[in-house]
Formats: C-alpha cells, sequence, structure tokens
C-alpha cells in the first residue's frame, strides 16, 4: 500500500469536530461536507476537501473511489468484553423462567460460569476467537475497540486475558485499548469474603498486571451483588497508584453510589447507567465522565433503558457501545445498537454518530488522535452503502459498512 491515500467522490462527510468529549447540543453538532475528499499520509488526515474540489495528492498515491456514498471516521466501541471462553445459552431458559441477571450470579452461574471457561482455555484458544469477533466488529466499521479483562478473577488468569488483549493489539488493524476488569465478580474460591477479594486484587494482582503495563484502565463493577462503593474505590485508589485510569460499572441494575464515586475519583468513563436519575447525573456532569451507554444489553435482558435525553441535558457527554459479552449481550452488532439508540433513548442521528466516534474514543483515551475526520487524526474512515446516517440509524440489523479504512 502506497504511503499516501486519496478517498475520493464521497457524496457527504459527516463528522464530529474537535479533540474532547462533546455534551448537550453540541453532541448534536456534526460537520458535514458535501462531494468530498479526504487524503491520508502516512496514515494521517493531512487534507479534506468539499465542493468537488480533490487536495493535492501525491504520485502514485492509493485512491478509493467512495461512489457518492456517505463516510464518517471509523467507529469506536468503547465497552467490551471481547476475550472469554465458552458462552452461555444454557441461560436462556431461566431467564424465560424469571430468573434475574443477579439471581443466576448468585446460583454460581452467569460470569462465573465464563470464569470456570475462561480458565479453561488455553490463551491460544482465546486470542484465536477473540481475533475472530474483532474481524467482525472491524467489518461493521469499527476501527478502535475497548477489551476488558474480568472473567479470569484471579492473577494468572487475568494475565492470560490481558496478554490476549496484547496480541490482538499488536496482530489486529483495529486499535484495541485494554482495561482491567478483575473486580468483575467475586470468584467462587472468595464467595463471602469479597473484602478478601479485594485485597488480594490490590496485593498481588494489580501489581502484577502495571509490571507488565497491561492495562491503561482499570474498571469495577460497582452494584449490589458485586462490589459495594468501598471496595470499588480500594481497588481503583491502588490502579490510580500503578498509572492505570479509573472506570466504572455502575447504575446497571441498583444505584448504590457509583456515580458520586466516578466524580471523587474523577472516573475517565461511567458505564451502563441504565438506572441513574437526577442526583446521578449531577454527579456525572461533574465528574466530566464520558457516559458509556449499552443499549443492547436492556434490549437482550428486557430491562429498562438509560435516560440518554436526561444525560445530554445535564450537560454530561454520552457514548453508545456494544457491551459485547457470553450472557448478557451476545452481539458485537454496533449498528443494531445505533438504532436503538435512535428508538429507545430518542437520540438524534447526529448525536449518535457523535457517541460511537468522538465520544466514544474520549471515553477510551483516543480523542486527540481519533473519533473525527479532522487533519491531524488517525486516517481511520468508512465508506457505507448509504446516502446519510440516518439510514444506517433507520436500517437495523443490516451491515452497511462497504469499506473499512485504517493505516
Amino acid at each position: 500500500m502506497s504511503e499516501a491515500l486519496l478517498v475520493k467522490n464521497i457524496g457527504l462527510l459527516q463528522t464530529p469536530e474537535g479533540k474532547a468529549p462533546l455534551r448537550g447540543a453540541a453532541q448534536g453538532r456534526n460537520r458535514k461536507y458535501r462531494n468530498a475528499a479526504v487524503l491520508v499520509e502516512n496514515g494521517v488526515i493531512c487534507a479534506v476537501t468539499e465542493n468537488g474540489v480533490l487536495p493535492d495528492c501525491p504520485a502514485g498515491a492509493d485512491v478509493v473511489d467512495a461512489g457518492g456514498r456517505l463516510v464518517t471516521p471509523g467507529l469506536v466501541d468503547a465497552h467490551t468484553h471481547l476475550v472469554f471462553g465458552g458462552w452461555r445459552q444454557h441461560e436462556i431458559p431461566l431467564k424465560l423462567a424469571g430468573a434475574g441477571y443477579l439471581d443466576i450470579l448468585a446460583a454460581g452461574g452467569g460470569i462465573l460460569s465464563s470464569v470456570d471457561a475462561t480458565r479453561a482455555a488455553t490463551e491460544d484458544e482465546l486470542y484465536e476467537k477473540s481475533f475472530g469477533f474483532l474481524d467482525e466488529l472491524f467489518a461493521q466499521g469499527v476501527t478502535t475497540v475497548e477489551a476488558k479483562s474480568g472473567y479470569g478473577l484471579d492473577t494468572k488468569n487475568e494475565i492470560k486475558q490481558l496478554t490476549v488483549i496484547r496480541r490482538l493489539r499488536e496482530t489486529h488493524r483495529a486499535d484495541v485499548i485494554p482495561t482491567f476488569l478483575g473486580a468483575h465478580a467475586v470468584p467462587r474460591e472468595y464467595l463471602g469474603r469479597a473484602d478478601e477479594y479485594v485485597a488480594l486484587l490490590c496485593r498481588e494482582t494489580l501489581p502484577a498486571v502495571a509490571w507488565d503495563g497491561l492495562a491503561e484502565y482499570c474498571d469495577v463493577f460497582c452494584e449490589k451483588g458485586a462490589f459495594d462503593v468501598a471496595q470499588s474505590r480500594r481497588v481503583l485508589t491502588t490502579a490510580l497508584y500503578h498509572g492505570m485510569k479509573p472506570k466504572l460499572h455502575v447504575d446497571e441494575i441498583e444505584e448504590i453510589g457509583g456515580t458520586a464515586l466516578a466524580k471523587e475519583l474523577r472516573a475517565a468513563s461511567a458505564e451502563h447507567l441504565a438506572v441513574t436519575g437526577g442526583a446521578g447525573m449531577e454527579a456525572l456532569a461533574a465528574a466530566g465522565a464520558v457516559a458509556v451507554l449499552l443499549p443492547g444489553t436492556s434490549f437482550y435482558l428486557n430491562k429498562g433503558f438509560a435516560n440518554a435525553r436526561g444525560m445530554i441535558e445535564h450537560n454530561i457527554p454520552v457514548a453508545v457501545a456494544t457491551d459485547f459479552n457470553p450472557g448478557s449481550c451476545p452481539s458485537l452488532n454496533i449498528g443494531l445498537c445505533m438504532t436503538l439508540a435512535y428508538l429507545k433513548y430518542r437520540m438524534t442521528p447526529e448525536e449518535i454518530l457523535t457517541s460511537v466516534t468522538l465520544n466514544a474514543a474520549c471515553a477510551v483515551g483516543r480523542g486527540e488522535v481519533s473519533g473525527s475526520v479532522e487533519a491531524g487524526k488517525r486516517g481511520a474512515l468508512v465508506v457505507w452503502d448509504a446516502p446519510d446516517v440516518e439510514t444506517l440509524c433507520y436500517r437495523f440489523g443490516s451491515n452497511l459498512a462497504k469499506t473499512v479504512i485504517t493505516p
């Protein structure tokens, strides 16, 4: 491939702008270029033109003819549990019979079932399986992916998951961001002794993760039946000491104070937020955290959807992600999540595009280099078999990505 790439004959180039998360009314403001072209050199966007004007292009540049189609930034999936063993299709009858998420977890299923399968799998088996998942996301226009651990729940197997994520980062075309989620659930060997498990994470696992530089972020499932606020604070402050930035799973099932902790620790993101009320929104707005919402999980669990409109009104930057995992959202379809954001969150197509590009990039520390089509940013683009972003939100369940471009 040449060091230069020209994408021309773009019917509509639509993108948010900037390097910081967009909030409030600004989330719905996209720049729209008609009859546009983009020049990428050495993997970096160096010119964006419109009205049929082509940028000065080096001799021998590769050319992609968009054929009058829509072009957007590469999408960002800011919340996935990409690396796991096994599946959990056997839980569906339990759910249909009325068992809740926490009921299944308390019975030794749920996350703990995935822990058993992940511990039993080899590193190579997990790598091959996860590489296939990344391929599926990439084919849908996702060029940046956050991947969490959290199905090892001991030092050896958390390191195994994070090592797989490092290998994916080194070998796949997508940019993969690693997050340590050792505080995802209390493992069987520590049931009834959550404080002792937290102590193990802080004394042994987090230092080992930091020693090998395996994670940029640390996440905690701060929820009834998982980890309380004090336990979550201990894990995240230890992670901060070791150089990992904090994230939080909060308010998926009950509000127990996780949003206030996000404010206290200046978390990069707070995720799920399905039951967050007014006080929680005020805390998030003060925290400056990106709200990463997961409509596919609400759909699959047949639970309430997050109040995205309220968050936007509270000037909270909103991102939308898949939450791909084997239990509560076994789907990699980010397009379906965009449609659910349209129908259930009542977000506009412009707000949705920002939520799966710039705001999602900022949630994973990539806002400076990804999430928009602007000079100086990474040359990650998607040519869509669609005339506009409205069509992407309207055509639910269909993959409309025609050409995915990355450096």
